[in-house]
């Protein structure tokens, strides 16, 4: 039996170049499964991504998703794209052998924990504070250009990444500290401010945005401190879940995030389309 792909709906293609597609995977003239094709991310019309492959469960363990997920790369190479990009919850052992499989590497990771009772006070001579307009002005500058610079080193156009910071901060800070939901604490110990995080929501869930601890400061356990603060704003707010997003090859930031108790939610991977 052969595993093939079919649109299931017309080619969607903006005037900048994005397009999509859905399809179904079908083995003969049976369905079995469907998936969404996509190009002009916010990586670029270079790079594409396949979302949403699920096969039926009668019909998986096959190698039909596998099948399924190469025809997607053909599609891709087909619209030009020349990297691909997939996210596997961590819940879908299927899914995750199968990006590794095809050879795909793991980009970052999602994380989360589920928060329950207050979490422990800040050491004598700590304690976290709102994050003051001057900070902010300053944090907001930097932030901006160093989130840019994050998404270039993944493989976005430098003048594409620039817009998408200032877009995304626009959209997640309209108001800056008076954002509504939005929370910006500094951390001081003995009176010296030593790092920040900014926490907000993110559907039901609270979600870090940013956290980080001044250089000089680093390794004397700020960042725990840190999260911990978070969790506070958190559970203030009515949050019973925190969550938060690491590249994978920050391997402290994970560490630590696994000592505090967060899990993985979901996984995101990459390839070069040779």
């Amino acid at each position: 039996m052969t595993t093939t792909l079919r649109p299931s709906g017309p080619l969607q293609q903006s005037e900048g170049g994005a397009r999509s597609r859905p399809y179904e995977v079908r083995v003969n003239s049976r369905r079995v499964g469907g998936l969404l094709i996509a190009s002009d991310t916010p990586f670029g019309p270079t790079v594409g991504e396949i979302r949403e492959l699920a096969v039926d469960e009668g019909d998986r363990r096959r190698g039909r998703a596998t099948v399924a997920a190469l025809a997607a790369e053909e599609v891709l190479r087909g619209w030009g794209c020349r990297r691909v990009r997939i996210s596997v919850p961590a819940d879908s052992p299927g899914g995750l052998r199968l990006a590794t499989a095809l050879g795909y590497v793991e980009q970052s990771r999602n994380l989360a924990k589920d928060l329950a009772g207050e979490p422990p006070a800040p050491a004598a001579g700590s304690r976290g504070r709102p994050m003051t307009p001057a900070e902010y002005a300053a944090w907001e500058a930097r932030s901006r250009e160093e989130y840019a610079d994050s998404w270039i080193a993944r493989g976005m156009d430098p003048g594409a990444a620039r817009v998408k910071a200032a877009a995304d901060h626009l959209e997640q800070l309209a108001h800056g500290l008076d954002t509504p939901g939005t929370a910006f604490t500094v951390l001081e110990v003995s009176g010296v401010p030593v790092g920040h995080v900014w926490t907000g929501p993110r559907g039901e869930d609270a979600y870090v945005y940013d956290v980080a601890v001044a250089e000089e400061h680093r390794g004397r356990g700020h960042g725990r401190a840190l999260m911990l603060l978070a969790e506070g704003v958190a559970l203030a707010a009515g949050r019973r879940r925190l969550g938060l997003h690491v590249f994978a090859g920050n391997t402290p930031a994970l560490r630590l995030y696994e000592a505090l108790g967060y899990r993985p939610t979901g996984f995101n991977y990459a390839k070069e389309l040779i």
